[in-house]
């Protein structure tokens, strides 16, 4: 069998180059962009939560969780029910608006409207019980760091502690 391809295959060579075939690197525009930007290479850690704040978290994180399996509940009715009662009603085939059945307009047209009133008040919900927490727990639930640097924030605090460079 011959090959389709004649003659030796040959690594692309840049302009001005001496020497041998060099390989060169192809990337898409985005990945161009993406290794333009570049990164941190030291991330910086964040502080470990106070114990107090670590059980205040998984207090939130426990309220939005039944929170969430509500909706969940919820969202399961919705879209069963609305399909249930299609089932259940064979004469929404038959009606129709338009030109259109009503079994389809349930799906299409009034489940959406429904979902997305769910959606906006779990995130309501939410938000509810992080501000009920953060309010709840008052200005003594910050870390010790944040508790002691706090009488001295009026005195400008921040210009004279080197480890804050006197930002926020």
């Amino acid at each position: 069998m011959k090959s389709p391809m004649k003659g030796p295959i040959k690594s692309p060579v840049r302009s001005g180059q001496a020497g041998g075939a060099r390989r060169v690197k192809v990337t898409s525009p985005q990945t161009r962009i993406a290794l333009a930007r570049g990164h941190r290479r030291h991330p910086q850690l964040l502080p470990l939560p106070a114990p107090a704040d670590a059980e205040a978290a998984r207090a939130v994180f426990a309220a939005q969780r039944r929170t969430a399996l509500r909706t969940v509940a919820l969202l399961g009715v919705v879209l069963f029910g609305s399909s249930g009662t299609i089932a259940a009603l064979p004469v929404l085939d038959r009606l129709s608006v338009a030109g259109v059945p009503v079994s389809w307009l349930v799906l299409a047209v009034a489940t959406y409207p429904v979902l997305l009133v769910l959606a906006l008040c779990h995130v309501r919900r939410a938000e509810r019980v992080e501000d009920s927490a953060g309010t709840a727990a008052g200005p003594e639930a910050g870390t010790a760091a944040d508790t002691a640097a706090a009488p001295e924030a009026g005195a400008g605090a921040g210009a004279e502690d080197p480890g804050t460079g006197g930002g926020p």
